[in-house]
């Protein structure tokens, strides 16, 4: 985040991205969440784990159905997060297919739009980094930076608790959610990697998740190497998704 951008005063205003329909900040809390992206690139420095315990205190307070708080999470820093690392990179280069997550985080026959948001997606991105999306290698090359977190010091493993029903994922997200933007009040940036899940047969022993617990998402946190780069996702405009019944003006 572009500190100087975070400490406009509340009058001022100032728009987030170039695109259509890009929303207008006004309040330090949309300043939070226009800024926040999906950091791929991050620096060396390190994050302190006073400072992760802080952005943990605060996402705490996600809302959850009957206060259940199904979230659990896994710090990683350093030499342990080495040897996740380590040992995710082998899996992924010599027994990539031999591992699958155990949820299904996309429909099998995803219909429109979300199909056409996906396709648009892997156009955009992998174009953003020169890469074809018919030339695979290049693109394992790319998923294998997941399994050092992109670089980030400080790398957390999620997960839920496998007895519990699909509410309980929603307030999962909402945890994830906070955690992020909590990071991104810090100065911070994150990404969150559904991809973590696929490797739960080697994380679970690595960190020692028992095994009523499974393996959502990692996320990445650390400084980016670029404080606010351009929006390259476009977001569909409020029209597309939102029904207003009842109002006047």
């Amino acid at each position: 985040m572009d500190t100087s951008h975070a400490m406009m005063s509340g009058p001022e205003r100032a728009a987030i991205g170039t695109r259509e329909g890009d929303v207008v900040v006004q309040t330090p809390i949309d300043q939070i969440l226009a800024g926040r992206f999906a950091c791929r690139e991050f620096c060396s420095t390190p994050v302190p784990r006073r400072t992760i315990e802080q952005i943990l205190r605060i996402a705490r307070f996600a809302p959850s159905g009957a206060n259940i708080q199904p979230w659990r999470v896994y710090v990683l820093a350093g030499a342990a997060k080495d040897r996740v690392s380590t040992a995710l990179l082998d899996a992924h280069e010599n027994s990539r297919d031999e591992h699958v997550s155990e949820y299904k985080y996309y429909a099998s026959d995803l219909p429109d739009p979300y199909l056409k948001r996906r396709q648009e997606f892997g156009r955009l991105f992998y174009g953003s980094l020169g890469i074809a999306q018919i030339d695979l290698e290049a693109r394992s090359r790319q998923t294998a930076k997941n399994y050092t977190f992109f670089g980030a010091p400080v790398g957390l493993i999620v997960t839920i608790d496998r007895r519990l029903e699909v509410g309980s994922w929603l307030d999962l997200g909402m945890f994830v959610q906070n955690v992020m933007l909590a990071a991104a009040g810090r100065g911070f940036q994150s990404c969150p990697q559904e991809t973590f899940a696929k490797y739960h047969r080697i994380l679970r022993p690595l960190l020692s998740i028992p095994a009523e617990q499974m393996v959502v998402c990692g996320i990445a946190v650390g400084k980016a190497k670029v404080e606010r780069p351009g929006r390259l996702m476009p977001r569909a405009d409020i029209d597309e998704f939102a029904t207003f019944v009842g109002f006047e003006t």
